[in-house]
């Protein structure tokens, strides 16, 4: 099965899939998916200091308003492999704007079956500081 191929959720909105782009705390690469080819490819070298604090993904088969897939930070206690996918739980939103416009991100938690230590977070707030 390829990226094209990973199904949105089990149990949308409660239970999706995220498909991992770029590790928590990863060097200033951004990774991308390429949805024809399921090759990951650097799409930028970014400043020195640039480091997601959470890992970077995205959930196939979506669409948000910046024609992209839907953006998510998936907040785990490892940063996860490139191209990994993981069942996650929605918790809220960052509204955010970029060059685009419009770019928000999806906060996510692991669905309790991978990791019961989130099992109390229910919303961004709840999630102790990164």
């Amino acid at each position: 099965m390829g990226y094209a191929q990973v199904p949105v959720g089990k149990d949308v909105p409660n239970d999706v899939n995220v498909i991992i782009e770029i590790p928590a705390f990863a060097p200033p690469i951004k990774y991308e998916v390429d949805k024809d080819t399921d090759l990951v490819w650097v799409d930028r070298l970014q400043g020195a200091t640039m480091q997601y604090p959470a890992n970077y993904g995205y959930i196939n088969n979506t669409l948000s308003d910046d024609g992209d897939p839907v953006d998510v930070l998936v907040v785990t206690p490892h940063p996860l492999l490139v191209g990994s996918v993981i069942r996650c739980r929605p918790i809220g939103i960052f509204k955010m704007t970029d060059d685009g416009g419009q770019d928000a991100k999806v906060i996510a938690v692991p669905v309790d079956k991978l990791s019961p230590i989130y099992s109390n977070i229910q919303k961004v707030e709840d999630i102790p500081l990164l």
